[in-house]
């Protein structure tokens, strides 16, 4: 259950850059600190529907249903290419003060939840490796299974945070430049494209 293996391996998973790094992170460039934390908890919240739907049993039904895979999918891509779009269009400079982000916190969160939520490999990803690291002889595999999801995510936040605050101190010490900001936005930018790209051509 929570052993150490868990522990390391969900570190790791949790580490490796993702949709939801990237979009921590761009956020913590580009809105500052808090907005950064915002955009950790919306991502945070986007795993849920994969984990229940893994913990229900629906994200088997995911797996083997091509046309509902397919849909979801796609969802994703045009979500992603979205994103991208309206990140290249952002012609405004990168905020310094924190205060920024309050007038778009439910905006920020909303859109980090659903570059999560319309990720299809995550609830695939979740029914491969969550079972690992359930006891065949437990009592109560759902309270496994709930409890390793509750670590997942409490880790999730804790390091999707922790990027975003290390993008705000970057943000501090060097996004002084309105060419930096206009190059770092186009990196962004063509960094959504590309995972949607990747979406799209990507075997099940």
């Amino acid at each position: 259950m929570l052993t150490l293996e868990f522990l390391l391996t969900s570190f790791v998973v949790v580490l490796i850059p993702g949709t939801g790094v990237i979009y921590t992170v761009s956020t913590g460039l580009a809105r500052g600190r808090r907005a950064s934390v915002l955009a950790a908890l919306g991502c945070t919240a986007g795993i849920v529907p994969h984990l229940l739907a893994t913990i229900l049993g629906l994200a088997a039904v995911i797996h083997t249903s091509a046309l509902l895979f397919q849909a979801l999918r796609y969802a994703g891509v045009a979500y992603l290419f979205y994103v991208a779009y309206a990140t290249w269009r952002d012609r405004s400079a990168f905020a310094v003060e924190d205060g920024a982000a309050r007038g778009s916190a439910s905006g920020l969160v909303i859109k980090a939840i659903l570059l999560n939520s319309l990720n299809p490999k995550l609830s695939i990803f979740f029914l491969a490796f969550l079972p690992q690291f359930v006891r065949p002889e437990a009592a109560d595999p759902m309270a496994q299974l709930l409890l390793l999801s509750a670590v997942f995510m409490a880790m999730t936040f804790a390091v999707f945070v922790a990027y975003g605050l290390l993008a705000h101190g970057f943000r501090k010490a060097v996004v002084e430049s309105r060419r930096v900001q206009d190059w770092l936005r186009r990196g962004f930018a063509a960094t959504f494209a590309g995972l949607g790209v990747n979406l799209a051509l990507s075997d099940r």
